[in-house]
């Protein structure tokens, strides 16, 4: 079992112990964490994908350690000038293990299955509403042609 979920602004595939590095959280060592934003929940039988998220699906994790990344050099040059600038940046990230992939319960999936059927009828009341709106503009911008034509010919 496995979750792709978005955090931090990026995406990441987790499953339970998984250790994942992230950006920076602001949580304290030892406290649980939960990402609510899951892309993607894949068990052995069936794979969820969200639109854009799966609904009652969470991940939840506890906060290892802080800590900073490898240094990395920033090195600004101008040719012939004689100008050379060195910075180094060290990124923080927030050390997580992923102790549980939780699923909505079955009362709420009952719930999800009620609501599809008025869902479809609400689709196609929108569709047959769209078609009207679409032959009437045709029907307009026929007549205003046909209008720019009789124009010319009487010139």
């Amino acid at each position: 079992m496995y979750a792709i979920i978005e955090a931090c602004g990026k995406q990441y595939k987790v499953t339970k112990g998984d250790v994942v590095f992230f950006e920076k959280l602001d949580a304290e060592e030892g406290k649980k964490v939960t990402f609510d934003q899951v892309i993607l929940f894949s068990d052995d039988k069936k794979v969820q994908v969200g639109n854009p998220y799966v609904k009652g699906v969470k991940v939840e994790g506890t906060v290892v350690s802080h800590g900073k990344g490898k240094k990395i050099l920033v090195f600004k040059y101008k040719a012939k000038k004689n100008y050379r600038r060195t910075q180094g940046h060290r990124q923080p990230y927030t050390k997580v293990e992923i102790t549980a992939i939780k699923l909505p319960t079955a009362k709420s999936e009952t719930v999800a299955e009620e609501k599809a059927p008025k869902a479809a009828e609400v689709k196609e009341k929108t569709t047959t509403t769209k078609t009207t709106k679409s032959t009437a503009t045709k029907t307009t911008a026929k007549s205003t042609t046909a209008k720019k034509a009789t124009t010319k010919k009487a010139e």
